[in-house]
This record gives structure tokens, C-alpha cells and sequence, in this order.
């Protein structure tokens, strides 16, 4: 289940509660909510789960590449105090 369906769910749920007879009030109050729960969730800087893994798969790649890059650099420091001391 999406976000959009929960919170299509939220607002469907909250609104019924709302009589009826305030049908006008009803209308104003789930538009006047969506705009508050859009406004909050932009703040948030939330991601979707494709770009959180997507960002995942990055860095563990880059730590891949910072370990094989660490060895050699061990490797080289490695090398030339070999050649200092012969």
C-alpha cells in the first residue's frame, strides 16, 4: 500500500466524522488538511524507497572503492619504505 492511499485513507476516515449537515464544512476542512499534511511532508525532505536505495547502492559502492583505494595506498607506503631502506 502507497503513501497516497493512506493518506486517502486518513483524510476519508477523519472527514466522515464531520456531520453531514456540514457538508460545505466538509469540503473546506479535508482541502484545508491536504494543503497542511503536503506542506509538513515538504518540510521533511522525505525520499521515495528507490532513491534511498539508490543513494544505498551509491555509497556502498564508494565504500568499495575507498577500501581498494586504502590498500594500495598501503601498498605504495609499503613499497617505499622498502626502497628507502635498501
Amino acid at each position: 500500500m502507497n503513501t497516497t492511499t493512506h493518506i486517502d485513507g486518513f483524510f476519508k476516515s477523519f472527514t466522515e466524522t464531520v456531520p453531514k449537515s456540514l457538508f460545505s464544512l466538509h469540503k473546506d476542512l479535508e482541502k484545508n488538511l491536504r494543503v497542511a499534511l503536503d506542506a509538513a511532508l515538504r518540510k521533511m525532505n522525505l525520499v521515495t524507497r528507490e532513491e534511498f536505495e539508490l543513494q544505498g547502492a551509491l555509497l556502498e559502492r564508494t565504500l568499495v572503492r575507498l577500501e581498494t583505494l586504502e590498500a594500495q595506498m598501503a601498498q605504495h607506503s609499503s613499497n617505499q619504505s622498502n626502497q628507502i631502506e635498501e
